[in-house]
């Protein structure tokens, strides 16, 4: 029951929507899962970091500078991008509550790139789709 909620969760990120079952299979393999305390901060805004965090449980609080921009809950991700081009972080995500996350940083990542050249293919894709959806947002 666990690895269909990782399946399915991944497979609801804009980046990986295109990736098929046993892609999403490959990457929830290279990703780790482990439980972070209330109060931890996972990232800090401006600091290079090159990893990407799924919630599965819990809330955390994304903030630029001193104001709260953001909550975040179960399903809900950041720092996909950061797998492909790693660099300085936008916010700082503090856990609120204990959370439990899945964590994928891009040196596991860039080898299943390097490894299985179609999931690079499906990924443009899925970012493509991405930047037509913030696109059309922004008109």
């Amino acid at each position: 029951m666990r690895r269909d909620e990782y399946l399915k969760r991944l497979g609801d990120v804009p980046m990986f929507r295109a990736l098929s079952k046993k892609d999403l299979g490959l990457v929830a393999r290279l990703a780790e899962d482990y439980t972070v305390d209330a109060g931890q901060t996972l990232v800090r805004e401006g600091k290079r970091e090159s990893e990407f965090y799924l919630i599965v449980n819990g809330k955390a609080r994304v903030t630029r500078g001193r104001r709260t921009v953001a909550t975040l809950g179960p399903g809900d991700y950041f720092g996909e991008l950061a797998l492909l081009d790693p660099g300085p972080r936008n916010a700082t995500v503090t856990a609120e509550t204990e959370l439990e996350v899945l964590a994928l940083g891009s040196r596991e990542f860039g080898g299943l790139l390097e490894e299985v050249p179609g999931i690079a293919r499906r990924l443009l894709a899925g970012l493509s789709r991405r930047l037509h959806e913030a696109d059309a947002s922004v008109r």
